[in-house]
């Protein structure tokens, strides 16, 4: 019974409309990054390396997949949890404000399978959309553009990984970009349980990812114990692998403490659904 569960889940999502908003607007950006560095980056490259050329000499292939694929994983992840949120704030919320709910309710299977299948489409809609960015920028990138070394221009400077190097970090950074949007799905999912309409908890989620970014921002005393904490300082953990050397801690507490928000978040979630009334 969970199993058909989940599976009428992802076919409500793949029926909505703005289930497509996201992945077309993925597309259509990648596309243009595409595009725009096809016609114009070698004025790119040029300058990011022009601070260095006095005391290094690059050769070979700068301008390749593996940079383009980096550009566009950060120019794009940034705007990905709204995408997301777009579909997993409605997951509940749409079926309270249709008035399904009630006939979802009376299947025979319990509430908090319900609302499992749920998130388990919401996080299966989450990894196609990255999977498509993936196939956008690594390997559209690497069609367009060729291999190479990959250069990276970071707070400790200018950083060389060779091709071969560049793979394994990519998987890595892909896999938790993921845990990270996983976040934003539970969190958009979790208001959407306190809502009867739609837009409530999508817009919900953003004011607490915008609230929290200006929170990390604040450099005062009373919010230092606070910081670490927060899940907006842990979704970028993706790019710590690409530095040299290699973050292991940051990376696994960046990863437990995201962990920490969905587990709390989804047992909040569930407990909230299980008390949802849906006789008014």
């Amino acid at each position: 019974m969970f199993r058909k569960n989940f599976y009428n889940e992802c076919i409500k999502i793949i029926a909505k409309p703005r289930s497509y908003i996201g992945i077309g607007a993925i597309t259509l950006i990648a596309v243009v990054i595409l595009l725009a560095m096809r016609i114009d980056g070698q004025s790119f490259i040029s300058f990011i390396t022009r601070p260095f050329e006095q005391s290094l000499v690059f050769e070979g292939n700068i301008l390749n997949g593996n940079l383009i694929a980096f550009l566009i994983l950060q120019m794009l992840i940034v705007h990905v949890p709204l995408l997301i949120a777009l579909v997993t704030g409605d997951l509940v919320s749409g079926e309270a404000a249709m008035g399904t709910i009630r006939l979802l309710l009376t299947k025979p299977i319990s509430r908090t399978s319900v609302l499992v299948s749920k998130y388990l489409a919401g996080c299966a809609y989450t990894f196609v959309m990255l999977v498509w960015l993936m196939f956008l920028a690594l390997v559209m990138g690497k069609i367009l553009f060729g291999s190479g070394d990959l250069v990276v221009l970071n707070s400790s400077g200018l950083i060389i990984f060779h091709q071969e190097d560049v793979l394994w970090r990519f998987v890595c950074g892909f896999s938790l970009a993921f845990l990270s949007l996983a976040m934003i799905a539970t969190l958009s999912l979790t208001l959407s349980c306190f809502s009867d309409n739609s837009i409530g908890p999508i817009v919900s989620t953003m004011a607490i990812i915008i609230l929290f970014t200006i929170i990390s921002t604040l450099d005062l005393p009373v919010l230092h114990n606070i910081k670490p904490f927060l899940f907006t300082n842990h979704l970028t953990v993706w790019q710590n692998f690409f530095e040299d050397p290699l973050p292991v801690g940051k990376i696994i507490r960046s990863s437990f403490i995201l962990l920490f928000h969905i587990i709390g978040l989804l047992s909040f979630a569930i407990y909230k659904f299980n008390k949802k009334d849906i006789l008014t």
